[in-house]
């Protein structure tokens, strides 16, 4: 599919079909996303791919699924076939940047964005747009009040769950949620030369 049309067709999806995705689709995707870029190569994206029923079910539980349900609205995590957690590892910046090319007058850098964050959007967002090139649909959502995740899935103390994308077949009628608040025009987002 033609990149444009991709970025364009992408959606958070909040409702999909019983339907499985096949694994050689979800290892082209997380292929896919693993080439995002991260600060000095550091390489400090992490991703658990669950596709077990029951694990996918406890994930939504701890994301308060049931709640969005009682307001009317699908049961679009534990429905997703495919969750992705994407995670990062500060640790392993901390341990590039520590590295005789990355020194800088013998010490590390001072930090003054959380690049490990950065990076994980960018893997995120390649996870949500390889997705929609494979005709899936994809979501995300933050794991914020997620307490449990990590244990659930036994994620490492030094790597930090960022948020969970969901992949699926999309079923007919999309929730609009945020979304219908519409696009804000670009003069209010985009600045030529300086603000």
């Amino acid at each position: 599919m033609d990149f444009a049309k991709v970025v364009r067709k992408r959606r958070m999806i909040r409702n999909y079909a019983d339907e499985t995705v096949d694994r050689a689709t979800v290892e082209r995707i997380v292929d896919l996303a693993l080439r995002g870029p991260s600060a000095g190569f550091s390489q400090g994206q992490y991703i658990v791919v669950v596709t077990d029923e029951e694990t996918r079910r406890d994930i939504a539980a701890l994301a308060d699924e049931e709640r969005y349900a009682a307001l009317g609205l699908p049961r679009w995590i534990s429905g997703a076939p495919v969750h992705i957690v994407v995670c990062t590892s500060e640790a392993d910046y901390h341990e590039r940047y520590n590295e005789p090319d990355k020194l800088e007058g013998g010490s590390e850098i001072d930090w003054p964005v959380p690049y490990w964050h950065v990076d994980a959007g960018a893997t995120m967002m390649l996870l949500l747009l390889a997705a929609v090139d494979e005709g899936l649909g994809a979501g995300f959502f933050g794991v914020r009040r997620l307490g449990g995740l990590k244990e659930r899935l036994g994620i490492p103390d030094e790597v930090t769950p960022v948020g969970v994308v969901t992949i699926g077949h999309p079923r007919g009628e999309q929730p609009r949620g945020s979304a219908a608040r519409g696009r804000k025009d670009r003069s209010h987002q985009v600045r030529w030369e300086r603000w």
